[in-house]
This record gives C-alpha cells, structure tokens and sequence, in this order.
C-alpha cells in the first residue's frame, strides 16, 4: 500500500501512473478515496490519477488530539503534492476535500492547474447543524457509526438514490463502508463541524475552476455551490440530475462527463 509521511502524519494514496498530467482527488468526510473509483477509471487513460485518504480516515494514520483542523487536512494536501512532485496537478475535491481545494486554491495557486470542487461550500458550518452533528459525533465515538448508518445515509445520498431499488446493492455497499469507520472518525467530524469561512479568499483563486452539485443536496445545498460560483471569477457551475452530496457515486457518468470536458477544454 504506498504510504507517504506528511506534515506530521501518514497519508495513504493510490496512484495509477502514466505520463498524463495529475489528477488528484479528495473525498468527503466518512469515505475514503475509493468513493471516486468511478471517476478514476473514467479518466486514468489519459491523466494520471492519485487518489488519497485524509489523516484519520480510510487507510491513512490517526495522529490522534481532539479534532484533524481543515487547516492541517490542508496542509497535508500541500505536502503531499510536494513531496510526490506533481506541482501544478489538477485538484479535485468533494465536501470536505473541497474544503481543501478552496484554501488551496486561494492560498497556493502555484500548486494547481484546475480546481474542480463538488458538493462543498466556503462558509462555516450552519449554526443550526452543529448540535446535531455534535450529536452524532457523541454516538459515533462511544458506540461506533453502525448504529448511525440509517440516519448517516439520507445526508450522504440523494432520495433518488435511496428510493431506486435497482440501486440496491451499491447502497448496502456503501452503507458497509460508511459504518466500518473508525470510532476515530469523530476527530475530522469535529474538524469539519469547527471550520472557519473562506468566503472572503474566493476572489484570489484564479485557476481555471469547475464547480458541481448535485440538486438533491441536503448537506451542502444548490446555493453554497453557487455562492461558490459567483464568488471565484470565470469559474463554471454544473448542476448535477437526481444526485445529492455524494454525486460521484449517484451519478458517475454525468460527473465523469462534466470533468471530462472540463479538464478537456484546458490548453496542455
């Protein structure tokens, strides 16, 4: 499993190779790198894609304390892109790997060639979240987050997802997935829950930027993206059918296509 020692932790990643400019993808809280399998295959024969888990989730380290700050989480980004030489890489983060993206894109331009940003938002945690949040962070360490999986399920996924009994299958996989985290896992939930705004840093992002959301998005609404949007000059904002806040998974193709002719549309 390649492993790398950053910023005072261990980062798991994956890393299709090829001579393609870097992909490097971010996920949100409670997956890992495996929730953008989809978006990996769809791009490898062209870009070379890396895939990462954040301090404390998936297969990376916990360095314990009481809560994994965005601002550290970003900055195990930096060092990460640093240390395996892929300065500037296409960035592309989702809820709480957008939260990455943004101070990335605000804060180190030099390291980026695009930004795609899906289901996130620049501002703090709505007030009227964070008790339950709280709550569920309280259950989550004591009991683990199996318990919690059926209220977990209905933020992470849109209605349409849920209802389709075609889907069936792939939605007890990622219920297994999101349950087998780590008590640990309470540490990036405190994380995200305590974040700061950065609202007022979009304007410096210049890199060409791609913004998504799915119109089922309960956790991080249409209107985060596009307050997003009109605050990072020239970027572009995709809207993504009966998906909610996990639309890489919802809806690969739409989101595939999207990136697609995003990065598609960039001069080598």
């Amino acid at each position: 499993m390649p492993q790398l020692g950053v910023n005072g932790t261990t980062l798991y990643y994956e890393d299709s190779g090829g001579p393609g400019e870097v992909v490097l993808f971010s996920h949100g809280l409670l997956f890992s790198a495996d929730m953008f399998e989809a978006q990996v295959r769809a791009l490898a024969p062209r870009y070379r894609c890396i895939a990462y888990d954040h301090r404390g989730q998936g297969r990376s380290a916990d360095p314990g304390g009481r809560l994994h700050d965005i601002e550290d989480v970003t900055q195990d980004a930096v060092a990460l892109i640093r240390a395996l030489g892929v300065a500037p890489c296409h960035f592309v983060g989702l809820s709480m790997g957008g939260f990455v993206g943004l101070r990335l894109g605000a804060r180190h331009p030099e390291l980026l060639r695009s930004l795609t940003l899906l289901e996130t938002s620049a501002d703090p945690e709505p007030d009227e979240n964070v008790p339950r949040y709280r709550l569920l962070a309280f259950v989550a360490r004591w009991f683990g987050l199996r318990v919690l999986t059926g209220r977990v399920m209905p933020i992470l996924f849109s209605r349409s997802f849920l209802a389709d009994p075609s889907r069936a299958v792939e939605r007890e996989r990622w219920r297994g997935r999101i349950a087998s985290n780590r008590r640990s896992i309470v540490r990036a939930v405190h994380g995200v829950i305590e974040r700061r705004g950065v609202a007022d840093e979009l304007p410096r992002v210049r890199v060409p930027t791609l913004v998504i959301v799915g119109e089922e998005d309960v956790a991080t609404v249409p209107a985060k993206a596009e307050r997003i949007h009109a605050l990072i000059p020239g970027s572009r904002l995709v809207r993504i059918a009966r998906a909610g806040h996990s639309s890489c998974i919802e809806q690969p193709e739409q989101v595939n296509d999207a990136i697609g002719e995003f990065l598609g549309s960039l001069a080598p």
